[in-house]
Formats: C-alpha cells, sequence, structure tokens
C-alpha cells in the first residue's frame, strides 16, 4: 500500500552502437523512458535522435487493407527477414490494386445477378400476358413503370387519386410490395416524380429480354446461371489470391510491427555529440535485470541515481495497492495521480470511504444485495465499480448489522441478537434518544479525519523539507495545534465536564498558531531567503486578515459538513419506514411486492446519492488538507 521506490538510469554509450543497443531496449519490461525532449529542451547543445517513422504509412496501409477487405493478419513481429520499405510499398500497392480490380469485378456481377432476380419476380407477375415486352415497352403514348414501394407508402397513393395513373401491386414481403403503374407520355414526368417522392425503386427489364414474359422467365433464369457461375469463379480466384497472398503480408505486419518498435524508440535517445544516452526509471527490484540485459556491450555506461537525482525530470508514481484498497484508485485518480514524493492516499480514502459509505448505508440485506451485486460486475465485466460496490457492501452489511435493520425490516434479526445474549440491536437508529448523540459522533468522525489528514500533510512537508509551510500553514503544525486543541476541549468538556480553556493554554495553542497562520506567506519567504513583506506589510494585512478569516471558517464548516453522515444515518432509516408503511396499507396480497419495489427503489436513489456525498467528503474535507495530486504515472515501454 504504498509507492513503488524507483532509480533513475542513465544510459550512455558511442553511436556507433545506437541500432544494437536500441534493438535490445525495446524488449526491457518495468522500464519507464523520458522522452529526449523533456531534457533537450532544458540543456543547450543536446540533440533528439526522433525522426519520422517510416513505418507510420506502411502500417496505415496494411491497415486498411484488413478493414476494407476483411482480411485477418496476425501480429506476430518478425525480426529476421531484411525487407526494405519500398519494396514492401510496392507489393502492397499492387496487391491492393489486384484486390481493388477483382472486388469491384465481384461486386459488379453481384448487382447484376440481384437485378436479374429483381426482373425475375417482376416478369413473374405478369405471367399471364401473352403479349411481346417489346411492344409492351415500345408503346407510344401509354409509360409502364416496374418496381418495388415501401409499404409504408402504398396506404399514402389514396392521396392522389385524381393523377392520372393506374397502380397495380402484384405482391408484397415485409418491406416491399412488388408494383407496377402506368400512364400517358403526356404525363409521365408528373408521375414518375409523384412516385419517386414516395421512394418508389424502378426495376428495369434488361435489354437481352425479349419475347413474351414467359420467354423472358426463361432468358433471365439463363442469364442468372450464367452469370452466377462466372460469379463463383471469379470469387474462387480472389480467395486463392488472398490465400497465396496472406503469407507475404503477414511477414510484412510482423517485420513492420518490430521496426515501428524500433523507430518509435528513438524518441528516448538523446544526442551527445558523438555518444547518446537513454534516460529513464525502474523500480528498484528491476535495476539489476536492466544491467543484465546489456551485459554483452563493453563501450557502454550505465548510472543508477536516486529518482530526484536530476531535477529536470519527474519521478513517475507506480502505485502499489492491497486487494481491498486497489479498486478505489479509481476514485483517487480522479482527483489526481499522487506525485513520487507524496503519501499514497488510496489505503486511507479505502477505509475511510468504505466505513463512512457503511454508516451512511447501514441495511444488513440490502449491504448483501450491494455485495453479490458488485461481485458479479467485476467477475464478468471486469469493472472496478463492481470491485468498490462489494467492499462497501460489507460495510453496509456490518452497519446493517449493527442497525438491526434487513430490508427496513427492524425485528427481522432480534432472534440472532437473543443468541448472541443481547437484549436487542445494538444500535436503534429510530430510538429519538440517541439521535442527537449521532450526530455528535458523526461530527466527532469527521474532525478526527481532518485530524489525520492534517498529520498526513505533517509528514509530507517534513520529507519535502518544505520547513516554512510545515510551520506556518493552516493544515501544518499550527493549524495542527489550534484545531487539535480546539477538538480535544470541547470532547474533554462534553464526555469528562473538564476544561482545558484557560488563558495560557490559548495563547500557547490558539493566540500562537494564530499568528503563525497569519504570517504564513511571510514565513516561507524567510525559509527561501527572500523578502518577506514584498508589496508592503499594509497591503500584506489587509489580504492576511480576510485569508485568516476564511482559514478559521473553513474549519468550522469543514467539520459540521460531516454532520451530513449522522443525517443520511436517519434519512435512510426514514426512507425504509416509508417503505414499511406502505407495505402494511397494502394488504397481504401485494405486501412483498411493495417491499421488494421500495428496496430496489432505496438501493438506487440512496446509495447514488451516498455515493456522491461520501466522494465529497473525501475530495473537499480530507484530500484537500494534504494532497496535491500531480503525479504522472508510471508508463513501462513493455507491460
Amino acid at each position: 500500500m504504498s509507492i513503488a521506490k524507483v532509480k533513475l538510469i542513465d544510459l550512455t554509450s558511442n553511436l556507433n552502437n545506437l541500432d544494437r543497443i536500441l534493438m535490445k531496449f525495446i524488449d526491457i519490461k518495468g522500464f519507464h523512458p523520458v522522452p529526449a525532449g523533456e531534457i533537450v529542451e532544458k540543456v543547450h547543445g543536446l540533440t533528439t535522435m526522433a525522426s519520422e517513422n517510416p513505418c507510420t504509412p506502411l502500417l496505415t496501409e496494411l491497415d486498411e487493407i484488413e478493414r476494407k477487405f476483411l482480411i485477418t493478419l496476425p501480429s506476430v513481429e518478425e525480426r529476421d527477414e531484411a525487407i526494405g520499405f519500398s519494396d514492401m510499398m510496392d507489393e502492397m500497392h499492387a496487391f491492393r490494386s489486384q484486390l481493388e480490380t477483382d472486388t469491384n469485378e465481384i461486386n459488379e456481377l453481384k448487382k447484376h445477378v440481384s437485378d436479374y432476380h429483381d426482373a425475375l419476380i417482376q416478369v413473374e407477375n405478369i405471367m399471364n400476358l401473352d403479349v411481346p415486352l417489346d411492344d409492351l415497352f415500345a408503346s407510344e403514348y401509354i409509360k409502364i413503370r416496374f418496381g418495388r414501394l415501401p409499404n409504408i407508402n402504398v396506404e399514402k397513393l389514396r392521396f392522389f387519386q385524381n393523377k392520372p395513373f393506374v397502380y397495380k401491386s402484384f405482391s408484397h414481403d415485409n418491406t416491399y410490395s412488388w408494383c407496377m403503374y402506368f400512364t400517358t407520355e403526356e404525363y409521365k414526368r408528373e408521375i414518375d416524380n409523384l412516385f419517386s417522392s414516395l421512394f418508389f425503386e424502378r426495376i428495369y427489364i434488361p435489354d437481352f429480354v425479349h419475347g413474351t414474359p414467359k420467354d423472358a422467365v426463361e432468358s433471365l433464369h439463363e442469364e442468372i446461371d450464367k452469370t452466377q457461375a462466372v460469379l463463383d469463379e471469379k470469387e474462387a480466384a480472389l480467395l486463392q489470391f488472398i490465400q497465396t497472398s496472406t503469407p507475404k503480408l503477414s511477414k510484412f505486419k510482423g517485420k513492420l510491427l518490430f521496426l515501428n518498435r524500433f523507430y518509435e524508440a528513438k524518441q528516448y535517445v538523446v544526442g551527445l555529440g558523438d555518444k547518446f544516452s537513454i534516460s529513464g526509471f525502474t523500480e528498484v527490484k528491476d535495476v539489476k535485470k536492466f544491467k543484465a540485459a546489456f551485459k554483452e556491450f563493453e563501450d557502454i555506461e550505465i548510472d543508477v541515481n536516486d529518482a530526484y537525482s536530476d531535477r529536470r525530470i519527474q519521478p513517475p508514481t507506480k502505485i502499489k495497492n492491497s486487494w481491498f484498497t486497489k479498486p478505489f484508485s479509481v476514485f483517487v485518480e480522479m482527483y489526481g495521480l499522487p506525485s513520487y514524493d507524496e503519501i499514497d492516499p488510496t489505503p486511507l480514502f479505502a477505509i475511510t470511504y468504505s466505513i463512512l459509505f457503511g454508516a451512511m448505508f447501514g441495511d444488513f440485506g440490502q449491504g448483501i444485495v450491494l455485495m453479490i451485486l458488485g461481485a458479479l460486475l467485476y467477475h464478468y465485466k471486469k469493472n472496478r465499480l463492481g470491485a468498490i460496490g462489494l467492499r462497501v457492501g460489507m460495510a453496509s452489511t456490518f452497519f446493517g448489522f449493527l442497525y438491526g435493520s434487513f430490508f427496513g425490516l427492524e425485528n427481522f434479526l432480534d432472534p440472532v441478537y437473543q443468541l448472541m445474549g443481547l437484549s436487542g440491536k445494538p444500535v436503534s437508529v429510530m430510538d429519538p434518544n440517541i439521535t442527537m448523540t449521532m450526530l455528535y459522533l458523526a461530527v466527532g468522525i469527521g474532525a478526527l479525519l481532518i485530524v489525520i489528514a492534517m498529520i498526513f500533510n505533517v509528514i509530507q512537508l517534513i520529507r519535502k523539507k518544505e520547513y516554512g509551510v510545515l510551520i506556518a500553514s493552516h493544515n501544518g503544525i499550527s493549524g495542527l495545534l489550534l484545531y487539535g486543541y480546539i477538538i480535544t476541549g470541547i470532547v474533554m468538556q462534553l464526555l469528562a465536564g473538564q476544561s482545558i480553556f484557560n488563558w495560557w493554554m490559548i495563547t500557547i495553542f490558539v493566540g500562537l498558531p494564530v499568528i503563525l497562520i497569519f504570517l504564513q506567506e511571510p514565513i516561507n519567504r524567510l525559509f527561501h531567503e527572500e523578502k518577506m513583506f514584498k508589496k508592503g506589510f499594509g497591503g500584506f494585512f489587509v489580504e492576511g486578515f480576510f485569508e485568516l478569516f476564511e482559514i478559521l471558517l473553513s474549519y468550522l464548516t469543514n467539520t459540521v459538513s460531516f454532520i451530513r453522515v449522522g443525517g443520511f444515518i436517519l434519512a435512510h432509516a426514514g426512507m425504509m419506514l416509508v417503505v414499511m408503511t406502505l407495505m402494511n396499507m397494502a394488504g397481504s396480497s401485494t405486501s412483498w411486492l411493495v417491499l421488494i419495489l421500495g428496496n430496489i427503489f432505496v438501493m438506487g436513489l440512496e446509495g447514488l446519492i451516498v455515493g456522491i456525498q461520501v466522494l465529497r467528503l473525501e475530495f473537499y474535507e480530507i484530500f484537500s488538507r494534504y494532497y496535491i495530486g500531480n503525479g504522472i504515472a508510471f508508463n513501462a515501454l513493455n507491460k
């Protein structure tokens, strides 16, 4: 449950070794390389070896071939055979050109077959006519159109009954009505436009069709068979061509995938005259493996230094968390990834989020359902929210047992308590005598979490050696003394009746911290050997006074904000009480249905609201006191 310790590695060698070393480098696992641009722009005289990647257009070409022609090439790297880029491009272009030519011919033949089938349907519809089709279409005064009309538009023809056309439907399927219409030469343009607006698809009888409809049917069947035979032959030839060419294309792809990684790796190479260097980070445990990978090279230097030895480069963050806390990193990353020298907030977040959610959403039965749903969602969908649901469901189940609530049935668990030797449920949420106690306890838990957050911040500031902020910050030692003293005094007064509020303790634990907080900026400048009051004391005093007022007010508002925890405990119990009341009103026949639907409604509505409210408490009341979250992720070259 921490941030992995890393070392900064600088690899340096002669330029004539670059290609050989890069061949090894691209296979290194667990190494986070630093882009050369981050170093070159900060140091004069250095150059970057990054250049245009010749593999990119070739891989793009291959990808287009695979997608367009539905070819699947294996993504297995090929290193052995040397193939020139221009040769690969020429062969790929030739292959694609042949594919496009053959595919276009096949598509054209398929269109012919489809058109002939449509024409066959229409001719079969007029088989009873003993009139040559040539005479039918050569009519000087009557114009005939065959085709199909969408079924949804057939009914619309009644709006055009006054138009000069005759419509005849032969048959219909689920989508179209196969039909014909005819009109006069004078009105053909108007009627054609009318049917076109109704999405009429005209079907043309091919020119080779002559004679009566019976003769035409025979001609069409003959032409369809002939065209289909050519089509089958073309498709078989295309398949054979693809099968023959695929091994070579697969080899091209494998070679390009390897070379692509090689050229991409050049963006991490820094030129130093006749030498080059590669910098990056690896975990402490992987340092020996990194050195061992390059042991065959004699003229190579590998320097291993602390993560912050080069202040130009920010160390990356690799978080290591336990089974329980790992899923909660999705919420932490929403706020920001911790920097390398920060405390990983995920463990504290996981524990506090689960406890607060469980307390606010305490129901034994609903907690079990939440656990099951979360487990199923994570198992089948690998969704981290499902894993979080499993964990907060555990907390809801625990608090639900304390509250004695089982899907809103407040007495269901009483036999269990009796077996345990208890007189009743440990916490009776609906008892008005403990309402204020719960609200006080909620505020107390909030105060404790704020104190913990301040302690984390103090530890973090000590590690960063920011002593000015450490001493005078409202989340540093001064703030911890002030807030801790006030909270301790209030607790002792309420629980033990003892007061620690006297003039000398107030002077030490209130007066002095308030003065230090007020002077935080000047004190911090003093530690950095800068002028304390850059704009004069007057301007600082006015600005500092209002900032101090806002800080003191934030202590109060942040603490009172946790009263919502107690409020949601009561709200959940109240909502389930409404469900129970409705169930009793519904009667025995439908009461269980009301109970089930009521629980589903409460789980959906309140579960979402509680989840958001706890997240708000974590971000605004806790994270804001010690967590910055401006880190960069550890992205290894190879996972």
